[in-house]
């Protein structure tokens, strides 16, 4: 009897990293095709008006690319959305010009021309200088805007209406899809702020680039840096070098406090540039200066050197308002300054200057505003200026907790116009709860609903709507001690003050803005931000996200086998 041979059996070949790569992937967006999208409202701060259309959303696709107008502004802002994208999709998203001329592109080079999303600029929009349109069909994606500053803004929309995964710093696998419709959207008031204090402890340059991270995120467009204090001076003054070197070196609880170098302040202005916000320096003036008298006794009123301090206590110091060798100083400091920064303002302080009072107080405020006009900024200081003769274009930053001030609604009638900074709603310092582990309480506690509740056209009694440049959420660090310390105070009350900026009263809804808020939180734990989970938010729970396995996630044999 005869017998076939058995077949040899063919080799096993193992997939190699790049299939493995692909069928997990396919897999996953198999899994998560079937999710719903966000809505198109899912955004903080709300946007003016949203137009949903279930029948368009749209699916980034891995060959997708972003077509830009040929401005050197716009491609910034092309190249920075492709940056937020980049990591978590692992997509090439390769960025184009566009032709010059705005109405042909926004005709010629639409999204379903380009295979995904079109950023273009149009003078002829009737959109403001900081508005933009936002177009999400099947076909694709257009963000138009009149300026690059509009255009960063619409970015920051659509990375929201992407999964929070889009928030991994690495490749993950996840259905990149976005709600179909338009949105349409601007700004209520021109100024949206936060101020971050880095004289009473200090911050290094990378700590301060995160945090203008956050405030791009939520459409803020102006960071208040408190430069200097009783505790700490941070920024180096060629012609005062003691103010750093001696008056640097000190800050609460003893610390080796730290200053910035003109390239360390010239970084941090130009980073914040680039994602179209506005640095503003503050050098507290006449009181708040004790690190300054520390290194130059000649500025004190005995002209005696103090000890340093590195206590939390205000009011008690002073430069001599008596002295010209004070306004030369002056001069010098907030020369330098202003060389420095681009934006037209300078903060001059101006609170708690509790041994300088009456006319003494005054003429020297008077005095100071002088200096800052003749350096072709506008003066910004505390409330406590409002005293004083007004300075065409100067503005008063109000952090008041009780709504009657008619010393600063007189100075509004003079021409003064407000930023509103409310103690006991907007100041970030502040404990969400009487166990909260850092802040203060002096203002009250503000939790995130209180941060929120109030209306910054109506505030202060007596001063219209059209007085107030906008709001800013400042934020005291005698009790913050590092980045995690600044985010858990920050998150989530810094997107409550900036909806209150950004988004028109009509909007405003508590129950509303408390769901949409809760879908920030899985964004900032994936990108492995602190925030404080407030009760008063349902917050979701975190998915977890299917990674793209790369070369390093395989066996060594798959590897070799390449």
């Amino acid at each position: 009897m005869s017998t076939t041979p058995s077949p040899t059996p063919l080799p096993v070949r193992e997939p190699d990293a790049a299939t493995l790569a692909r069928t997990a992937e396919q897999t996953a967006v198999t899994v998560l095709t079937a999710a719903t999208p966000h809505r198109l409202s899912d955004v903080v701060p709300a946007p003016e008006q949203v137009q949903p259309d279930p029948t368009a959303d749209w699916v980034l696709p891995a060959e997708a690319a972003i077509v830009v107008s040929a401005h050197p502004a716009a491609l910034a802002v092309a190249e920075h959305l492709a940056e937020l994208l980049r990591p978590a999709t692992g997509y090439p998203l390769p960025v184009t010009e566009a032709a010059a001329h705005p109405l042909p592109v926004a005709e010629a080079a639409g999204p379903g021309a380009v295979g995904g999303i079109a950023l273009l600029l149009d003078e002829t929009a009737h959109l403001g200088a900081e508005g933009y349109r936002l177009d999400i069909t099947p076909d694709g994606v257009r963000l138009t805007a009149v300026t690059a500053t509009g255009l960063l803004h619409g970015v920051q929309t659509l990375r929201q209406l992407l999964p929070p995964a889009i928030e991994s710093p690495t490749p993950v696998a996840a259905h990149w899809a976005l709600p179909g419709g338009t949105i349409t959207d601007a700004p209520r008031f021109p100024y949206r702020g936060a101020m971050l204090d880095v004289a009473r402890h200090f911050f290094a340059v990378e700590d301060v680039l995160r945090v203008i991270d956050h405030l791009a995120r939520y459409k803020l467009n102006h960071l208040h840096l408190h430069l200097t204090d009783d505790q700490g001076w941070r920024i180096a003054v060629d012609s005062w070098p003691r103010l750093t070197t001696v008056g640097g070196a000190t800050e609460v609880g003893g610390g080796p406090g730290g200053h910035y170098t003109k390239a360390d302040y010239a970084q941090i202005v130009s980073y914040a540039a680039a994602r179209h916000i506005t640095v503003v320096p503050e050098i507290d003036l006449p009181g708040h200066t004790n690190a300054a008298l520390v290194a130059y006794p000649e500025l004190a009123p005995d002209k005696l050197a103090p000890p340093p301090y590195t206590g939390t206590e205000v009011g008690f110091s002073y430069v001599d308002p008596t002295d010209e060798r004070t306004y030369d100083f002056i001069a010098d400091v907030l020369g330098e300054v202003a060389a420095l920064t681009p934006g037209p303002w300078l903060h001059i302080g101006g609170d708690e200057a509790f041994k300088v009072t009456g006319e003494v107080y005054t003429g020297f405020v008077e005095r100071v505003q002088r200096i800052v006009a003749d350096l072709g900024k506008t003066v910004v200081g505390w409330h406590q200026l409002a005293p004083a003769a007004h300075l065409d274009g100067r503005v008063l930053q109000w952090w008041g907790t009780a709504g009657a001030d008619p010393t600063t609604a007189e100075a509004v009638r003079q021409g003064a116009r407000l930023i509103l900074s409310p103690g006991n709603h907007a100041y970030l310092d502040m404990k969400y709860a009487p166990d909260t582990p850092i802040g203060h309480d002096w203002a009250g506690l503000i939790d995130v609903r209180k941060a929120y509740d109030w209306d910054p056209g109506t505030h202060v009694a007596g001063v219209p709507a059209e007085a107030v440049l906008g709001v800013e959420a400042p934020l005291w660090t005698e009790s913050v001690t590092s980045l995690a310390d600044i985010e858990f105070l920050l998150l989530p009350r810094l997107p409550a003050i900036a909806e209150l900026g950004w988004s028109s009263r009509e909007t405003h809804d508590w129950a509303d803005f408390r769901d949409r808020l809760a879908g920030q939180g899985p964004r900032w734990a994936t990108a492995g931000i602190t925030f404080h989970r407030a009760p008063e938010i349902t917050w979701p729970t975190t998915p977890t996200i299917p990674t793209i396995p790369t070369q390093h996630d395989m066996p060594q044999t798959d590897i070799a086998a390449r």
